[in-house]
């Protein structure tokens, strides 16, 4: 009533967003437009706390961190404009109580904690109240879900609680995601309370540390480092204490959802309704024995993005590694990590020859794949020039590159893709994602005192974030890659090496030095934080490839290059064979060498290979 009212009739239902939209605000890109906005009305304080409120949910953002590093410079801008201006109360009173018990101030920590957990209870509660407001919102998420309400009269009323009990549910996963991310913290409530607890203890208030840890005891009955921490607290207290329990506002909390709890497990069973329960704690006694099973069988299936690769007996690879003439250098143990090798031997001197010679000729044509200017997007410092298989296919057709190059860069990019697969994932097939051929070259006169990376330390699919040692599996990453390689061409540069890092992307775990024909291959999640020092001197290239397990995201360029590069004597003696039956069923390893022989035109006769 009151939108019709301010909006007139349907104004609500034309001012309904979508989810992209709420998605936009929840990443918070509005405060990237904010920031400009503000900067060219030279407001720089406003465009400073705008820049760092975006800054604080896209940590990656590489135009947004020079922004931040400009302001900062600027001596009209003041220390306190860094400010993040949706942070909620309760992360704020919660990151500075961890702080200040990082630096053994639990005094001072206490009542930002005792804030955080009274705001975050404070949230859920306002979170609740909209969920039996309006439901546009809700009837939009059924259409996308293709679901609806059917049914008469008793069938809506017990449709539109369940929505409103799903929605009191989701509000405790609300309440426990940071400011920009997808997904909650683990077990919010519990760890404030596990904090609070241990920092009472720490300044003797022993009975509000017993209060506090018989709390975690009502989500977690059988956690031992509770009990332990109980038995600790009873015993330095003495005497009983007759009096003394878990929080009223904690018993309230868990008495009232496990109450909704049960209620959608009853409509689960007998409605037919759908509800993820956010909580590990639930009891199993609240969940109908009826649905146990089917929880316990949802909760073992994986999807295949999140399947880890299955043991693999070592004679796969090694044949494929006899086969390709590849040695092994290093594998996840000497590279002080998991799911990391360095393979060598897969490329000759004359094939990194060959391919340095492409990417160059590609360069000398204007060829940069989506990269408009010349400095690198990841350093002032450095030029940076790509190339794509299907560019490098489509110059060797116009004429200007050689096509022996872009047939060597296909060739190679499956050899990679084999081997990759053959080590770390025998049993599952893996599929090219992206291939790019990539130069990183020094800019001189401008590396003196440098102190930043060729490209900064990140994961492949996911969004690192140093601070937590947390890796969210989310846009903008591209979260369906699987395993990642890079193919060194040449060493004749100062710098440039590729390193590991621990979560903080601070401590190296390994570090790798390019050389012509070694593999990095490795998977690509947060386990594996890598980055690349800074190329001081002279031009380091490499080719990059991604590989995944799905195959709608193969890459489509791949194919339309092997098209555009077959010749048509090719195409022929391929019509000729489907006729004739193979005389040998086994496939043949991949060739290692381009053909030397010559016919008597000059041309060097394709290899048919089947990989």
């Amino acid at each position: 009533q009151c939108g019709a009212q301010r909006l007139g009739p349907g104004g609500t239902a034309r001012l309904r967003v979508g989810s992209a939209l709420r998605d936009a605000f929840r990443r918070r890109e509005p405060y990237n437009y904010l920031q400009r906005a503000y900067y060219q009305l030279k407001k720089l304080d406003l465009a400073a706390a705008a820049a760092h409120t975006f800054f604080v949910a896209n940590p990656t953002h590489l135009q947004m961190r020079e922004d931040m590093a400009k302001y900062r410079r600027m001596s009209r801008v003041r220390p306190q404009s860094f400010r993040d201006l949706e942070t909620p109360p309760h992360w704020a009173a919660y990151d500075d109580g961890l702080e200040l018990l990082g630096r053994q101030e639990a005094g001072l920590a206490l009542p930002r904690l005792e804030e955080a957990l009274q705001e975050s209870l404070a949230q859920m509660e306002s979170c609740r109240a909209g969920c039996e407001g309006p439901e546009e919102q809700q009837r939009e998420e059924e259409e996308e879900e293709g679901a609806g309400s059917q049914g008469g009269l008793y069938e809506t009323i017990a449709g539109h609680w369940v929505r409103v009990l799903q929605c009191r549910q989701r509000c405790v996963g609300d309440m426990a995601t940071r400011p920009g991310r997808s997904f909650p913290v683990p077990d919010f409530l519990p760890s404030q309370l596990r904090r609070l607890h241990e920092a009472h203890a720490q300044v003797g208030n022993l009975s509000q540390a017993v209060e506090n840890v018989l709390s975690v005891l009502l989500f977690y009955p059988e956690d031992e480092p509770a009990k332990k921490a109980l038995n600790e607290y009873q015993a330095q207290l003495g005497e009983p204490r007759p009096g003394l329990g878990p929080r009223e506002d904690i018993q309230r909390f868990i008495l009232r959802s496990l109450g909704e709890k049960r209620q959608l497990y009853y409509a689960m069973e007998h409605l037919g309704a759908s509800f993820q329960d956010p909580d590990p704690w639930t009891p199993a006694a609240v969940i109908p024995e009826a649905l146990r099973e089917k929880l316990r069988e949802d909760q073992e299936k994986r999807p295949w993005d999140h399947e880890p690769p299955q043991p693999k007996p070592l004679t796969h690879w090694k044949d494929v590694l006899l086969l390709e003439g590849v040695t092994l250098t290093q594998d996840a143990r000497q590279l002080n990590g998991s799911e990391r090798v360095v393979l060598d031997g897969l490329l000759t001197p004359t094939e990194c020859g060959v391919l340095l010679q492409l990417a160059k000729d590609a360069a000398e044509a204007g060829a940069r794949s989506g990269y408009r200017g010349r400095r690198s997007p990841h350093t002032p410092h450095e030029r940076f020039e790509g190339l794509t298989v299907l560019k490098a296919a489509q110059l060797a057709q116009a004429g200007a590159v050689g096509s022996q190059g872009a047939k060597l860069l296909l060739e190679v990019s499956e050899r990679v893709r084999t081997l990759t697969q053959a080590y770390f994932s025998p049993e599952k097939p893996l599929h090219l994602s992206f291939t790019h051929l990539v130069c990183r070259s020094a800019i001189e006169g401008e590396q003196d005192q440098r102190m930043d990376l060729s490209h900064p330390v990140h994961a492949d699919n996911c969004v690192l974030d140093p601070d937590t040692g947390e890796c969210w599996r989310e846009p903008p990453a591209y979260t369906y890659r699987d395993y990642s390689g890079l193919l060194y061409l040449n060493d004749d540069f100062h710098g440039g090496d590729l390193f590991f890092t621990q979560p903080n992307a601070l401590t190296v775990t390994a570090q790798v030095r390019p050389r012509c024909g070694r593999l990095v291959a490795f998977s690509s999640g947060g386990e594996n934080p890598h980055g690349v020092w800074a190329v001081t001197r002279g031009r380091r290239c490499a080719l990059a490839l991604w590989h995944t397990w799905a195959p709608e995201h193969r890459e489509q360029e791949w194919t339309e290059a092997k098209e555009l590069l077959k010749e048509p004597e090719e195409e022929e003696e391929e019509e000729e064979e489907e006729e004739m039956p193979s005389r040998d069923p086994s496939p043949e390893p991949p060739s290692r060498r381009l053909p030397q022989v010559q016919d008597k035109a000059g041309k060097p006769p394709r290899v048919r290979e089947e990989l």
